[in-house]
C-alpha cells in the first residue's frame, strides 16, 4: 500500500493503482471521456488532466500511476485551466445538434461543457463532417459527433473478444469505423451505445422515440438465458421505450447482451394477445375473463371426471416466474394430475428419479475469473449464454485453460487450450474416454456405475484433455444446452460427475432459461407415475395446459408436438401473443402478462433467486398469469389458491428466508449405465439460434434484422458435403424420421465430419423433429 494525498486528503492506496483510483476511492470527480474501468487505459480524451506536485506539466489521471508520497490536486487552478483547454479543443468540430440529438440530456459532453467550457467559441473555421457508418440494425452512428475515445474500439476488442470497429487516418481526420464496410455483429454490441460518451452510436430501435427525462426507470430482471442480467426498464406511458444494464458485479457486470437489451420490441409486437378468445366452430371471438376461465373450468372438470385426471397436462416455458410454475404444478397436481414440465427440449429423463435436486452451475458466475481450468461438455456457450461466455473470456486472458468436447468448434473468441469434436452419437464415449485416462493417470478406480461406458482405447485428444484438468487447482466442469437435450443426457452427467470427484473440480449445469433451475426448485416436473414433456408429446392427452409455448418452437420434436397437442380434446394457452399455430391447436386463448407486466422471480443458474416488480401496466386485458391460475384453481374448488400478491406464492414456494441453496444439487446416484451402440449414418447437430429462444425474442424486429436471425441453413464440412455430392449455394432437402425441410447447403469447417447443422426453433426446419438424430440429404 502506498500513502498519497489527493486535494489535501491523505489516502492508502495499492502499488500499481492510478490516480483516478485513488481519486474515486476519496471521492473526489475528475473529468473524463476514454477512461472506463473496465476497459484498457487509453489516455487519449486529456479530459483528467491534474496537477501533481513537482511535475512540470498537468499529467492525465487515468494513465498516472501513484507514487509513495505523492500530492495531487484535482482542482487548481493550473489543473482546471488544463480541463478547460482540452473542453475547448473537444468542442472545436463537435456539431451544435443537442436538440435534435438522442444522447441529449445523458451525455458527458454536455454535462461536462457545462463546467468546463465556455459561453462562446473562438473557433471560426469550417468544422469537419464525418460520414456516417452502416453498423446493422441495432446502432444508428452520427460520427460527426464522435470525439474519438475509442472506448467502443476497446470495448469490441477486449470485452466482446473481435475486434470490428478500429480508428483510422490521424489528427482531426481520424475517423472510428468497421473494417471493410461491415456491420457490427457481436452479441454484445449493444453495449457500445451506453460507453459512447457523446451522441455517435444511440440505439437504432430507440432513435427519436422518446427523451431521456420523459422516461421512468424501473429495475428488472431478464426473461432470457439463465444469468439473470439485473435490468433498467425505461417506460413513457405504460409502453417500453429502452432496456438499458443495472450495474451487479455478482452477475452481468455493467454488460447487456443484445438480446436482453433489444427483445422488448416484442412486447409492442402486433402479434400480442389482449383479450381471452374462445373458438366457436372455426371462428374465433373475444369474450370477458370470467366467461373464458368458467368454460376453462368447465372443461377441465369434463376431462378429468369422464377420462381421469391423468388425461390432462401441462407443458410450460422455462421462461415462466417461479411463482407461476408453482401455482401451475399445484394446480395440476391439486386436480390429481403428474404431468408437468417444463423441459421442453430435453429428449433424456431417465436420470430424473435419481437426483440429488436442481441442476445449476456449481459455482458463483462471479468466480468464474478464479478459475485455471474450465472443460465445457456440449455447449453453443458464445450465442447460448453471452455474457457467461465474456466471464470465460476474462478469464482466459488471466491464464484460464479452456477446453470443449462438443460435435462444433464455433470461434467463442478466447483461446481453447483443447477441443475435441465428437459426432452427437460419440459424446459419451469420448467423455468416458477423458475419465478413464485420469483414472488411470491417478491410479483410481471409477465407480461402478459407469464402468459399462468406458473405452477400451483412450484417444490423444482424451489424453489431452486429461492432463490439462489434472494439473490445475481451481478447475470446473460444465454442461451446456446441448449437454442437457443430448439423447444421452444422464450418461453425460454422471460421467462429468465423476470426472469432477476425480479431479476435485467444480461441476454445474449452465441452464437454458431463466428458471430452468427455478422450475426444478418449485418441482414444476412429473411426480410418481407422471409423463415428462416428451412422453405428453408420444402419447397424447385428452386435455392440455400450456403456458407461454409455442409447440413446434420450443418442443424437442417440432412440428410432432403440435400434431400431438392438436389431437386433444382441449386444449387452453395462456400466451403474449396471438400465433396462427395456437389458433390451430387451442379452443381458449387466455392473454398473460409478460415479464415487464407482471411481478415475480427468477432463479438464476447460480441459485440466485431475483424477484422484480411490473414496470408498467398489462395491455388490454391481460392479466398476470399468477393470477389466472388462482383464479382457475378456485374456479376448481381446489384449496391452497388464496393467495393476495405474487409475494405470498413465493412464500410459499420457497419459503420466507427466500433461499433455495438446500434444494440445489447436480449429482446423480443409483442410474447404472451401458456402452452405448452408434446408429450409423449422417448425423445432426441442432442449435437453438440465439435470437429464437422464446416467444418475445422471436418478436424483436431490430435483432431478426440482424446476421444471427438469418433462416436456417445446412452447415456441413467441406469433406461431407463432398460425399454427399452437395455443393456449396446447392437446394438440398434434408429428410428426418418425422418430415423434411428444404435448406441451401453452406460449407462450414467448425461442424464434426459425418455432420450436419441445422438449428431448431424455427418455422422452416420444424418438421425435422428431435434436434439429435439420423438424417439423410439429397440435392434439389
Amino acid at each position: 500500500m502506498l500513502e498519497i494525498e489527493i486535494d489535501g486528503k491523505l489516502i492508502e492506496v495499492e502499488d500499481g493503482s492510478t490516480v483516478m483510483d485513488a481519486a474515486t476511492k476519496v471521492g473526489a470527480y475528475i473529468p473524463h471521456f476514454c477512461y472506463h474501468k473496465k476497459l484498457s487505459i487509453a489516455a487519449n480524451c486529456r479530459m483528467c488532466l491534474v496537477q501533481v506536485e513537482k511535475a512540470p506539466k498537468p499529467l492525465p489521471a487515468c494513465a498516472t500511476p501513484v507514487t509513495a508520497g505523492m500530492k495531487v490536486f484535482t482542482k487548481s487552478d493550473m489543473a482546471v485551466k488544463a480541463q478547460k483547454g482540452v473542453m475547448e479543443f473537444l468542442l472545436i468540430n463537435h456539431p451544435l445538434d443537442c436538440p435534435i440529438c438522442d444522447q441529449g440530456g445523458e451525455c458527458q459532453l454536455q454535462d461536462l461543457a457545462v463546467g468546463y467550457g465556455a459561453s462562446g467559441s473562438r473557433y471560426q473555421e469550417e468544422k469537419r463532417v464525418v460520414f456516417n457508418k452502416n453498423l446493422g440494425p441495432l446502432v444508428s452512428t452520427d460520427m460527426t459527433r464522435c470525439i474519438n475515445c475509442t472506448r467502443c474500439v476497446r470495448f469490441t476488442q477486449e470485452i466482446a473478444g473481435e475486434m470490428e470497429l478500429g480508428q483510422a487516418f490521424r489528427g482531426e481526420h481520424a475517423e472510428i469505423m468497421p473494417f471493410i464496410e461491415k456491420t457490427v455483429d457481436s452479441e454484445l454490441s449493444g453495449n457500445i451505445i451506453d460507453l459512447c460518451p457523446v451522441g455517435a452510436l444511440t440505439s437504432k430501435p430507440f432513435r427519436f422515440a422518446a427523451r431521456t427525462w420523459e422516461l421512468s426507470r424501473r429495475k428488472s430482471v431478464s426473461p432470457h438465458d439463465s444469468l439473470g442480467s439485473n435490468l433498467i426498464v425505461q417506460v413513457k406511458h405504460d409502453e417500453v421505450k429502452r432496456v438499458l444494464p443495472f450495474e451487479n458485479e455478482e452477475i452481468n457486470e455493467c454488460w447487456l447482451s443484445d438480446r436482453d437489451r433489444f427483445s422488448y420490441e416484442g412486447l409492442n409486437s402486433a402479434s400480442r394477445l389482449k383479450r381471452p378468445m374462445i373458438r366457436q366452430g372455426d371462428e374465433w371471438r373475444e369474450t370477458d375473463w370470467q366467461a373464458a376461465l368458467e368454460f376453462v373450468a368447465s372443461k377441465l372438470k369434463g376431462i378429468a371426471t369422464a377420462a381421469g385426471a391423468d388425461q390432462i397436462g401441462a407443458l410450460a416455458s422455462p421462461a415462466s416466474t417461479l411463482e407461476e410454475l408453482f401455482l401451475l404444478q399445484k394446480l395440476m397436481r391439486a386436480q390429481g394430475s403428474e404431468n408437468i414440465d417444463s423441459r421442453l427440449r430435453q429428449t433424456d429423463f431417465s436420470a430424473d428419479a435419481h437426483r440429488a435436486g436442481a441442476p445449476w452451475l456449481g459455482m458463483p458466475v462471479a468466480d468464474v475469473g478464479e478459475l485455471n481450468r474450465l472443460l465445457v461438455v456440449g455447449s453453443f456457450l458464445r450465442k447460448d449464454h453471452p455474457l457467461l461466455a465474456q466471464r470465460v473470456r476474462q478469464g482466459a486472458k488471466r491464464g484460464l485453460k479452456v477446453m470443449s468436447i462438443h460435435p462444433t468448434a464455433d470461434d467463442w473468441l478466447l483461446p481453447v487450450a483443447a477441443r475435441i469434436q465428437p459426432k452427437p452419437s460419440e459424446m459419451v464415449e469420448t467423455l468416458a474416454g477423458v475419465l478413464k485416462a485420469l483414472a488411470d493417470a491417478a491410479g483410481k478406480a471409477v465407480s461402478g456405475e459407469v464402468t459399462g461406458l468406458m473405452p477400451a482405447q483412450v484417444s490423444d485428444e482424451a489424453k489431452a484433455v486429461a492432463e490439462l484438468l489434472a494439473s490445475g487447482q481451481k478447475c470446473a466442469i460444465w454442461l451446456g444446452n446441448y449437454a442437457v437435450q443430448h439423447p444421452q443426457a444422464a450418461a453425460l452427467q454422471r460421467l462429468a460427475q465423476e470426472i469432477a470427484a476425480l479431479t476435485g473440480a467444480r461441476f454445474g449445469v449452465i441452464g437454458a432459461a431463466a428458471n430452468s433451475v427455478g422450475a426444478h426448485v418449485v418441482n414444476a416436473l412429473p411426480g410418481q407415475g407422471g409423463k415428462n414433456a416428451a412422453q405428453m408429446i408420444a402419447s397424447p392427452l385428452k386435455a392440455y395446459v400450456l403456458l407461454g409455448i409455442e409447440p413446434s418452437l420450443d418442443c424437442a420434436q417440432g412440428a410432432g408436438a403440435t400434431q400431438a397437442i392438436q389431437s386433444a380434446d382441449f386444449v387452453v394457452a395462456m400466451t403474449s401473443f396471438d400465433t396462427p399455430e395456437l389458433r390451430a391447436i387451442s379452443h381458449v386463448m387466455l392473454p398473460v402478462s409478460p415479464f415487464t407486466e407482471t411481478s415475480g422471480s427468477f432463479v438464476n443458474t447460480e441459485g440466485r433467486v431475483q424477484s422484480f416488480v411490473a414496470v408498467c401496466k398489462p395491455l388490454g386485458d391481460t392479466r398476470p398469469a399468477w393470477k389466472v391460475l388462482r383464479v382457475l384453481g378456485n374456479l376448481l374448488d381446489l384449496e391452497g389458491f388464496a393467495h393476495n400478491d405474487s409475494e405470498a406464492v413465493r412464500r410459499e414456494a420457497i419459503g420466507v428466508d427466500g433461499s433455495v441453496s438446500d434444494r440445489l444439487g447436480n449429482d446423480i446416484s443409483g442410474l447404472p449405465f451401458s456402452a452405448a451402440t452408434v446408429t450409423p449414418g449422417l448425423e445432426r447437430i441442432a442449435e437453438v439460434p440465439i435470437y429464437a429462444g422464446d416467444a418475445l425474442v422471436r418478436r424483436a424486429d431490430a435483432l431478426q434484422k440482424s446476421a444471427d436471425a438469418k433462416a436456417p441453413t445446412l452447415r456441413a464440412a467441406a469433406a461431407t458435403l463432398e460425399s454427399l455430392g452437395v455443393k456449396e449455394g446447392d437446394g438440398v432437402v434434408v429428410q428426418s424420421v418425422t418430415g423434411q425441410a428444404r435448406l441451401t447447403a453452406q460449407v462450414d469447417e467448425t461442424v464434426a465430419e459425418g455432420c450436419v447443422r441445422v438449428a431448431t426453433a424455427h418455422e422452416s426446419t420444424a418438421a425435422l423433429g428431435a434436434p439429435v438424430g439420423v438424417v439423410t440429404v439429397e440435392r434439389v
